[in-house]
């Protein structure tokens, strides 16, 4: 049996949303096990005044390269960064590189997308839903393309609370949808958007739930794998332990608590956190993208990448390890003493922020002002609270994943790939 390191071998990639979070650890992953594998192409937009060719640059002095620069210090060499703009017609991919893609690209892992809860939903559409019907069809245009891997969420289905590795019904029928918003104002738009998500919590889970609809309708054209991971956090081994880019979601909200800043959060302490590392998710995509280019199954396979039924950690259990780690090593810059409370009361938890949120906030920046800098705790705490607000969904319940493709996936692996697995097998059994 061949292993993945030796199916990559000689294959050219194509991934998109390769400066975010996962895209990052996706390409270092492949450069430093896959050293073998012969051109990664980024579709990458300019940003901020950066060319795409300096973002990706930056992306690689990261630290997260130093292992990859150490066995290869010309491996910037295998990147070649592709223009490219996800809410523009065709993606905004110009002729020579679509005929340069369609002519070379083995194997597709589609990142890219807007993980904003609160993004409008037309820009959510597009992002999320849209632009993946654009890369399917580039796809389809690809002479010697043998896996398209789609990264969803486990959420995308979070209005039922049993959720298999299926692909759910979508809740509305995405071009129906499309053509409708497409004619509507903004404000229109904003003010039916809680009706047309219904069960939902925001428009992330429900245009990504969409997004696997139109995936699937390809399944016969292409062969393809959908990663749902639940909650992504900072990676547990590769390419170091604890490496992450950003405060997002529960990253920033444990950074919070580890500066003082937050005292409360409203959960419910028995729910499951349901948090798997950056780097368990990266292994399993890279093996179902082998699976999938050599097995080449007949109907597009799911794969829920999540640890709450084989490997439960609960929110009240976070409260305890967040906290005692923080007060063995504390944070530079903390704004007091370690000491957050997780409950489900909500009194209890609106309580608590009057009194060790904006009471302390407050004070402080009357301070700042007599002092002559400028306020801003309560700045800090107003963007805390909105960001801890759209997380409650998810921090005060509890779900059930079905993850036989995944069990089944790890069976199918060498003995050498077993080895190099070894961080997803142990994290999820």
């Amino acid at each position: 049996m061949a292993s993945i390191a030796d199916y990559y071998a000689g294959k050219n990639v194509l991934i998109t949303g390769a400066t975010g979070f996962m895209g990052k650890v996706l390409v270092e992953k492949l450069l430093r096990s896959c050293p073998e594998v012969r051109t990664l192409y980024l579709l990458v937009r300019p940003k901020a005044g950066q060319s795409m060719q300096e973002r990706v640059s930056d992306m690689m002095k990261c630290k997260l390269f130093d292992r990859v620069r150490e066995d290869n210090p010309d491996f910037h060499q295998k990147i070649v960064p592709i223009s490219s703009e996800l809410t523009q017609p065709a993606l905004a991919i110009s002729p020579e590189d679509v005929e340069r893609l369609t002519s070379c690209v083995n194997i597709i892992f589609h990142c890219a997308a807007t993980i904003r809860f609160d993004e409008p939903l037309k820009h959510a559409l597009q992002l999320n839903v849209i632009a993946t019907q654009q890369l399917l069809s580039l796809a389809q245009q690809m002479h010697h393309l043998q896996a398209f891997i789609h990264i969803s969420t486990a959420y995308a289905n979070c209005n039922r609370r049993h959720i298999d590795e299926i692909i759910y019904p979508p809740p509305v029928e995405p071009k129906k949808l499309i053509d409708s918003l497409e004619w509507m104002e903004d404000s229109i738009v904003r003010d039916i958007t809680p009706r047309l998500i219904g069960e939902r919590p925001n428009t992330y889970t429900y245009t990504k739930a969409l997004a696997e609809c139109v995936v699937q309708r390809e399944s016969s054209k292409l062969s393809i794998g959908i990663i749902r991971p639940s909650i992504v956090g900072a990676s547990w081994q590769e390419p170091f332990p604890g490496w992450i880019d950003n405060f997002n979601g529960p990253s920033g909200v444990f950074i919070a608590a580890g500066k003082g800043i937050l005292r409360t959060m409203r959960a419910n302490n028995d729910a499951v956190a349901d948090l798997i590392p950056v780097d368990v998710v990266i292994n399993l995509t890279l093996a179902a993208g082998w699976y999938t280019a050599v097995h080449r199954p007949k109907a597009a396979l799911v794969y829920n990448c999540t640890t709450g039924g084989i490997n439960p950690f609960h929110w009240g259990e976070i409260e305890h390890h967040v906290m005692s780690s923080f007060k063995r090593n504390p944070l530079e810059q903390a704004f007091r003493r370690p000491n957050a409370n997780i409950t489900s009361n909500y009194l209890m938890n609106q309580y608590w922020i009057l009194v060790s949120h904006k009471f302390p906030a407050l004070i402080y920046d009357l301070y700042l002002r007599l002092s002559g800098q400028k306020p801003q705790m309560m700045r800090i705490f107003n963007r805390l609270h909105k960001a801890i607000g759209l997380l409650e969904y998810f921090s005060s319940q509890d779900w059930e994943w079905n993850s036989e493709n995944m069990s089944m996936l790890m069976s199918h692996l060498s003995p050498e790939d077993r080895k190099v697995q070894h961080s997803t097998l142990t994290c999820v059994s």
